[in-house]
């Protein structure tokens, strides 16, 4: 295999980066050369993403890459969040920016939905949980205020599909972040017709469907003269960037699950099938598409907890680094306070430190005094909701796991990979840490025919990744813990 490079461009909510990404017979290397901030603008009382200013930063990449291997490329993939999308007029051209998935028009759409289409349906068409970011809540807000936006639009695109379309001209949506809209139906691979009518939406905005690993076009004449770019081919990786992560889990067989740990954590499995019913909705479960599979996830606040507990010592006076944070919860004793991670108070609180010290006080348990049993209280309590996600996907599957593979930031948290590892009782294998990246790249590679299969992607990634191993340890006192728990929840252990 000669060497091949390929751009991949992975967006955030508050900030960009291109990677380049080089596969050979040696496996994939890849490394950052342009990062970039990503800020959401207010104007008038309107939440917008400034998509125009991501538009630019990508040409600055690709620059970049120019200037620094020359102007031929193999691929260039975009991937992103989700549920968030533009509209294109008649003649193409963008009506205004992305409104942002947090601005206040979604507030009481969930009801509305619900009024045309009961949730419980509307998840046996879609396998999304009900929430008011979905991209339906989003445009139904549109079409209760007669938007004229909405009235004019031609073609609605999710945001990698709209950058794609301002790189290419080609006007696509990719089906991984497709699924996000909550307009998708994946049993039938195509976009809800029943939902779209319900809701009274303009069918004729959503556009062709494609699968992760499409090509979408060429690069047009402009963004190649802005570039020094000869030539690109733009391909739809996994386009959600979730799903480009998943794509990249190096695990091996059948009977694994994974967590894309970070600022959220997604607990999943892969599965050939759509859990839609009752039980899989209780469950909290959501059906989502990667390369060549489906798999079900279920979405827990992840280390978001401490990243906020952290900003909250910082305002104090006291800016700890992650690494003291690890450390000094390493030293707190055992079988302290825990947390319901699911508690409506852990979600958007002024203080996150006040807030878990007065949850665990209303709790009835002893309240963390330290910094050191504040973050321990937390990493035992995602590990915790991870057991407790886990063995609801088991009872939905009806199959057990034998490993737990944790990709992302989350990966390099010695403690709570260790602690998880005890709480579920399953080997944890550990890393890569920029699993989307690798996702993005390779999906690029399997479209252009140079990688052959997902086997084939998840063996690169496990031959191309240091990989720290956890064993579990200590199933006494983390049986203990979760009894513990579940009467936090008020379940009946």
């Amino acid at each position: 295999m000669s060497t091949h490079r390929f751009l991949a461009f992975d967006l955030g909510a508050e900030s960009g980066r291109a990677f380049v990404g080089a596969l050979a017979e040696t496996g994939l290397t890849f490394e950052e050369i342009y990062r970039f901030p990503n800020e959401p603008v207010e104007v008038r009382g309107t939440f917008f993403w400034d998509v125009l200013a991501l538009y630019r930063h990508i040409l600055k990449g690709m620059q970049e890459y120019a200037q620094r291997f020359g102007p031929d490329v193999d691929g260039i993939g975009i991937d992103t969040w989700g549920v968030d999308f533009g509209l294109l007029a008649r003649d193409g051209s963008l009506l205004q920016n992305p409104v942002h998935h947090r601005d206040r028009r979604t507030e009481g759409m969930l009801e509305a939905v619900a009024a045309r289409m009961p949730l419980e349906e509307m998840y046996a068409h879609t396998g999304m949980n009900p929430s008011p970011i979905y991209t339906s809540c989003q445009l139904l807000s549109m079409k209760l205020t007669n938007s004229p936006t909405l009235e004019a639009a031609r073609t609605f695109l999710m945001m990698p599909d709209l950058l794609n379309y301002f790189l290419t001209g080609m006007a696509k949506c990719e089906r991984t972040d497709a699924i996000s809209t909550q307009l998708y139906n994946p049993q039938t691979a195509a976009w809800s017709e029943e939902i779209i009518a319900r809701l009274g939406l303009p069918r004729e905005i959503f556009p062709e469907l494609v699968d992760p690993g499409t090509v979408i076009g060429e690069l047009d004449g402009f963004a190649r003269r802005q570039s020094g770019l000869r030539s690109g081919r733009v391909i739809a990786p996994c386009v959600h960037d979730t799903a480009a992560a998943v794509a990249s889990v190096p695990g091996q067989g059948e009977d694994w699950a994974f967590i894309s740990s970070g600022t959220w954590s997604v607990l999943g499995a892969l599965t050939d099938r759509f859990y839609t019913g009752p039980d899989a909705l209780a469950a909290g479960i959501a059906n989502e598409l990667t390369l060549g599979s489906s798999f079900i996830g279920r979405n827990i606040v992840g280390l978001w907890l401490l990243q906020q507990a952290r900003a909250a010592w910082s305002r104090q006076g006291s800016p700890y680094s992650y690494a003291d944070l690890v450390a000094l919860a390493e030293q707190a004793p055992a079988g302290g306070p825990l947390l319901d991670t699911s508690d409506d108070t852990l979600l958007a609180p002024q203080d996150m430190v006040t807030t878990i010290t007065e949850f665990c006080r209303k709790s009835g348990q002893g309240v963390p005094q330290t910094p050191g049993e504040v973050t321990r209280c937390i990493l035992e309590s995602l590990a915790l909701t991870y057991r407790q996600g886990l063995e609801g996907f088991q009872r939905i599957l009806g199959r057990q796991f034998n490993a737990l593979y944790v990709v992302g930031g989350g990966s390099r948290n010695a403690p709570l990979c260790r602690y998880t590892a005890g709480a579920t009782g399953l080997p944890v294998e550990a890393g890569p840490v920029e699993a989307t990246v690798r996702g993005n790249i390779l999906t690029q590679a399997y479209a252009l025919g140079i990688v052959k299969s997902t086997e084939e992607i998840r063996r690169i990634v496990r031959e191309s990744t240091t990989m720290d191993e956890y064993a579990p340890e200590d199933a006494g006192y983390w049986d203990d813990r979760y009894d513990a728990f579940l009467r936090l929840q008020g379940v009946k252990a």
